[in-house]
């Protein structure tokens, strides 16, 4: 369920705030492959089936820089904000990768909204993110990203 905020204004009322959980995407293999082609990447654990069925995961993996790519498409059904001319990915904090991302899992992404700074035209929005793996023990993805909202 998304979380529609009237301006940039109130989501420092949000500060602290579980925003909940996307809905499950399914990263496929012919997803990997595109990745690997946008980003020339192509390590045999990602692309190569028949080598990585004997590789340490048993399965062709997704890139960590995939599973992060995939944080704005899913943080898009949590958090919504209306009223800004201008909303732009300023970057990340710090990223980790706990655990591989089989070819066929289902992720889905959970925020937390840290913190709310006001810059110059809007504010700073850092939200503390975790891309996990359907029945997995450990996140797949955990990281800190910074969003500017500007007003319009």
């Amino acid at each position: 369920m998304t979380t529609t905020v009237h301006g940039v204004d109130d989501l420092e009322t949000m500060v602290g705030r579980h925003l909940g959980y996307s809905e499950e995407l399914v990263v496929d293999q012919e997803r990997i492959d595109r990745f690997a082609d946008a980003t020339g990447d192509h390590q045999w654990i990602h692309v190569d089936p028949e080598r990585a069925a004997r590789g340490p995961f048993g399965t062709t993996i997704a890139h960590g820089y995939l599973t992060l790519s995939l944080v704005p498409v899913l943080l898009s059904q949590l958090l919504h904000v209306e009223g800004v001319a201008l909303a732009v990915n300023y970057g990340c904090n710090k990223v980790r990768f706990p655990a591989p991302v089989p070819v066929g899992s289902a992720l889905r992404l959970g925020a937390t909204l840290a913190s709310v700074e006001h810059v110059e035209g809007g504010v700073q929005v850092v939200l503390d993110v975790v891309v996990e793996v359907a029945g997995a023990d450990k996140p797949s993805c955990a990281a800190q990203v910074v969003y500017r909202y500007y007003r319009a």
